[in-house]
C-alpha cells in the first residue's frame, strides 16, 4: 500500500507540465535592465529622496543667512498704565519775590492707559565680515549634505545591484532545476520501459521519481524566492512592489578595466566619505575664523522713530533720531582666547580624521580588488566544472539508454551536476557581489 501510494503521488507530479515551471521562471512583465533599475532607484528611492530634501534644506539655510546682510526693521509697541500718581510743580519766578503767589504751572503724569510706538531700522556695518563667514559655513554644511546624498545614492545603488544579481542567480538556479526535471522525466520514461521489459527494478523507477519530486519541490522553492526578491527590488527602486518584470542577463566576467593604483586614485577623488572629511576640516577652520571675528567691535547704523499716544499735551508726541551704535566687549577674562584654543584642537581633530579616512579607503579598495580577483578565478573553475559534469551526464545518460551504463551511475552523475550547478551559482553571485563592492569602494555613481 505504501509503495502504491508513492507511485500515485509520483504519477500526479509527472502530470505537471514542464512548461509550467518555464512560465514561472519567465515573468510576463517588462524587461528591466540593471541600468534601468539603477536609474529608477536614483529617481524614486525613499532614502535618496530624504537625502535630497536635506540638501534642499541646506540651500534654504544659505538664503536665510544672506538676509542678515540687509537692514533689519522692527516695530515695538508698549501699552501701559501708571500705578503711582506723579506731580511736579514748576514755580513762577515771582513766587520768591511776591509771597502768596501760587505756583506757575503744575505738570503731572496721568494715571491712564498710554501707548508708545517705536520703529527701529538697523543696518549692520562691521558685522558684514562675520555674516560672510556664516554664509560660507552654511555653504559647507550644504556641501556636506550633498556628499551624504552621494553616499546614500551609492549605498542604494549597491543594494540594487546585489538584489538584481540575486534575482539573476535565483533565475539561473531555477533554469538549472527545470533542466534537471526534464532529465529526470526522460530518465523516468526510459526506466519505466526497462521495468516493463524486466530489465530494471520498480525500486529503480521509484528512486528516479523521488529525485524528480525533490527537483520539483526545489523549483517551487526557487520560484517563491524569486517572487520575494523581485518585490524587494521594486521597493528599492521606489515603485509598487507588485509590479511584475523580467531581468536581463548582465555581461560575462571580464577584465576589471583598472589596476589597483588607478582604482585607489579614483577612490581618493570620488569617495563621498573622504570629500565629507575634507569639508569637515574647512568647517572647523571657518568656525575658528567666526570665533576670532568676535574681537571686532559691532558697529550698527540705526534710525529710530518713537510715537506717544494718550500722554499730556505738554509732552512731545514724536521723536526721530539717527545714529551709530557701537558694542565692544573690552575685557572678557581670557574667554575668547580659550575658545580659540578649543577651535584649534577641533581643526587638528578634523585633519586626523581626514588622514584616517584616506587610509581606510586605501585599505578598502585594496581588499575589494583582491577579493574580486579571487571570485573571478573561482567563477572560472566553477564554470569548467559545470560544463564537464554536464557533458559527463549526457554521455552517461546515452549509455544508460543503450544499457551500457547502470542507473546508479546516471543518478550519481545527475547529483554531481546538481552540485556543480549550485557551486557555479554561488561563484557567479560571489563575483557579481564582489564587483559591486569594488565599484562602490571606488566611489562610482552607477
Amino acid at each position: 500500500m505504501r509503495r502504491a501510494r508513492t507511485i500515485t503521488i509520483a504519477s500526479i507530479l509527472l502530470l505537471t507540465p514542464l512548461s509550467a515551471w518555464g512560465q514561472q521562471a519567465t515573468s510576463s512583465g517588462e524587461t528591466l535592465t540593471l541600468d534601468q533599475a539603477i536609474a529608477l532607484a536614483l529617481a524614486g528611492n525613499h532614502l535618496v529622496k530624504i537625502a535630497e530634501l536635506e540638501v534642499g534644506k541646506g540651500a534654504d539655510n544659505i538664503a536665510a543667512t544672506r538676509t542678515f546682510r540687509l537692514p533689519s526693521m522692527n516695530l515695538y509697541s508698549l501699552t501701559s498704565k501708571q500705578l503711582v500718581q506723579h506731580e511736579l510743580n514748576l514755580n513762577s519766578v515771582t513766587t520768591d519775590l511776591l509771597p502768596g503767589v501760587d505756583p506757575f504751572a503744575p505738570v503731572s503724569v496721568p494715571r491712564r492707559i498710554t501707548t508708545v510706538f517705536t520703529t527701529l531700522i538697523a543696518q549692520p556695518l562691521s558685522q558684514q565680515y562675520r555674516i560672510g563667514l556664516f554664509i560660507e559655513q552654511s555653504k559647507l554644511a550644504r556641501d556636506v549634505a550633498a556628499e551624504r546624498l552621494r553616499l546614500v545614492q551609492q549605498t542604494e545603488v549597491d543594494k540594487v545591484k546585489r538584489t538584481y544579481y540575486k534575482i539573476l542567480q535565483t533565475q539561473s538556479g531555477l533554469d538549472s532545476v527545470v533542466e534537471a526535471i526534464k532529465n529526470y522525466r526522460e530518465l523516468d520514461r526510459v526506466t519505466g520501459d526497462y521495468v516493463v521489459q524486466q530489465v530494471a527494478l520498480k525500486s529503480d523507477r521509484l528512486d528516479v521519481q523521488t529525485r524528480l519530486a525533490k527537483a520539483e519541490y526545489e523549483a517551487l522553492n526557487l520560484t517563491n524566492q524569486l517572487a520575494t526578491e523581485k518585490e524587494q527590488l521594486n521597493n528599492l527602486i521606489g515603485r509598487d512592489v507588485r509590479t511584475d518584470f523580467r531581468v536581463s542577463a548582465v555581461p560575462d566576467a571580464s577584465d576589471f578595466g583598472v589596476d589597483l593604483v588607478m582604482a585607489r586614485k579614483r577612490a581618493l577623488d570620488q569617495r563621498p566619505e573622504l570629500r565629507e572629511a575634507r569639508l569637515r576640516v574647512k568647517e572647523a577652520q571657518v568656525d575658528r575664523r567666526i570665533k576670532k571675528s568676535e574681537y571686532i567691535p559691532d558697529v550698527t547704523f540705526g534710525f529710530r522713530y518713537v510715537t506717544l499716544r494718550n500722554f499730556n499735551t505738554g509732552v512731545p508726541q514724536n521723536f526721530a533720531s539717527v545714529g551709530v551704535l557701537v558694542k565692544w566687549e573690552v575685557f572678557d577674562w581670557g574667554r575668547k582666547k580659550d575658545e580659540l584654543s578649543a577651535k584649534d584642537k577641533v581643526i587638528e581633530q578634523a585633519k586626523k580624521g581626514l588622514e584616517e579616512a584616506e587610509n581606510l579607503i586605501l585599505i578598502d579598495v585594496g581588499d575589494k580588488f583582491r577579493k574580486l580577483q579571487q571570485t573571478r578565478q573561482a567563477l572560472v573553475v566553477a564554470q569548467l566544472s559545470q560544463e564537464t559534469t554536464r557533458e559527463t551526464l549526457r554521455v552517461t545518460t546515452n549509455k544508460y539508454k543503450l544499457t551500457a551504463a547502470m542507473l546508479s551511475d546516471v543518478l550519481q552523475t545527475q547529483a554531481s551536476l546538481a552540485e556543480a550547478n549550485h557551486q557555479f551559482q554561488q561563484a557567479l553571485l560571489g563575483y557579481w557581489t564582489a564587483k559591486a563592492e569594488f565599484e562602490k569602494s571606488m566611489g562610482e555613481e552607477k
